[in-house]
């Protein structure tokens, strides 16, 4: 395909420079991940340009004592620095910008996107105090490269894709690098003895959280991407009862948008481990509100392509029927929501969050698709924004 010419506006209008703060996490799973997929969609030249300028403005981040990155950078003016109220850097954030930035040395050949990634994943590899079973905290300092607020563990917010992330590299590499499948089979392994869990008889399975040895019933909607995860690393060749896992919790994850009103998710799930049925116990009201999150679809997409059941494209259907009842704007778009108990006030909240388009309606169109060959799972891995990098080549044996 041809470069674009000097009229695109892509071109002439889109610049980084820019005296601007921006969230490395955020920028680099959105802007860049989207910049590389699409240059690898359309070929065109432009688009690896500006990732590369992007990529480039955000080696700043990097330039900490302990190598673990900050979490916000100045695009324009070439500064980093923690959040305003802490000097630590979220989990999470600091390890899901890998497969990006590899991808960027990859097509560029200029190895420092990946050395600085490689480095401070490599920290974080160590058995750093405070990890457990393959399972790590929420935070860790970026001037002493150590785990700090220890002895809490959740697959949700702020720790949610290290997991994906480390199954991803293994499989976006060719599945070569031993290390990566050590580190994501010992995770699972931690996650099904410490966090899996089952109601009562009516036995939904479902992650908890351990926060200092105790237990809590508790399952961010987030969790909800762990079922396509597990199905990735299964149909990877990793063992079957990744598989079972996967269909357990996909099952639950489809009951907490269909035991609610409105048949839509709450962002806060609280299970009921002593009762008679397998019913989602009653929501705290600061939980109980929906952003358009995609990680449900998300897997139901993994596992149709994995299974070609069927239900898992009719409860997709449910949930698309569900958006449109209750958060379509009738001028157009769609809005997060307040209260998913309650059909006949689910309080609109006027936001749309970009990860809606980006990617709960992507799945949900993949799902739909009777095309395998569409963005193949065998040739594709998507980053935790939905962006599709193209699995390399194993290197000659």
């Amino acid at each position: 395909m041809e470069p674009r010419g000097p009229n695109i506006p892509a071109l002439k209008e889109l610049s980084f420079d820019k005296n601007v703060d921006v969230n490395l996490f955020e920028t680099t799973i959105r802007i860049l991940g989207g910049l590389l997929s699409c240059y690898h969609l359309t070929g065109d030249q432009l688009f690896l340009d500006k990732a590369k300028d992007l990529g480039s403005r955000m080696m700043p981040a990097f330039k900490t004592p302990s190598k673990i990155p900050f979490s916000d950078v100045n695009i324009g003016k070439g500064t980093a620095h923690p959040p305003r109220w802490t000097s630590d850097s979220t989990v999470a954030e600091v390890t899901s910008i890998q497969l990006e930035f590899r991808e960027l040395s990859h097509l560029t050949q200029d190895p420092q996107y990946q050395v600085w990634t490689a480095n401070h994943h490599r920290n974080i590899r160590k058995v750093l105090p405070g990890k457990y079973d393959g399972l790590v905290p929420m935070f860790i300092n970026t001037n002493s490269g150590q785990f700090s607020h220890k002895g809490v563990f959740t697959l949700g917010a702020r720790a949610d894709s290290y997991y994906e992330y480390l199954l991803k590299q293994w499989i976006q590499g060719g599945k070569t690098e031993d290390e990566l499948l050590e580190d994501y089979l010992q995770a699972v392994e931690g996650v099904k003895k410490h966090l899996v869990r089952q109601t009562g008889p009516g036995r939904l399975t479902f992650i908890g959280e351990l926060s200092q040895n105790r237990f809590n019933p508790k399952m961010d909607h987030l969790v909800c991407f762990l079922p396509g995860t597990l199905a990735l690393g299964a149909h990877s060749g990793l063992p079957p009862d990744h598989m079972d896992l996967a269909q357990q919790l996909m099952e639950t994850c489809h009951q907490m948008y269909r035991q609610m009103e409105t048949g839509l998710s709450p962002e806060i799930a609280h299970f009921n481990v002593q009762g008679s049925e397998a019913l989602i116990a009653v929501l705290q009201p600061a939980d109980r509100h929906n952003l358009l999150r995609p990680e449900t679809v998300e897997s139901l997409f993994y596992m149709y392509r994995f299974t070609k059941e069927a239900k898992y494209r009719d409860w997709g259907w449910d949930i698309l029927q569900s958006f449109n009842a209750f958060t379509k704007v009738p001028g157009g778009g769609y809005t997060s929501i307040s209260n998913v108990r309650d059909p006949a006030n689910p309080g609109p909240r006027d936001k749309m969050e970009s990860f809606f388009l980006g990617e709960t309606l992507k799945y949900l169109y993949l799902l739909f698709s009777d095309d395998e060959e569409l963005l193949s799972l065998d040739k594709y891995v998507f980053n935790t924004e939905a962006h599709p990098l193209p699995i390399w080549p194993s290197p000659p044996k």
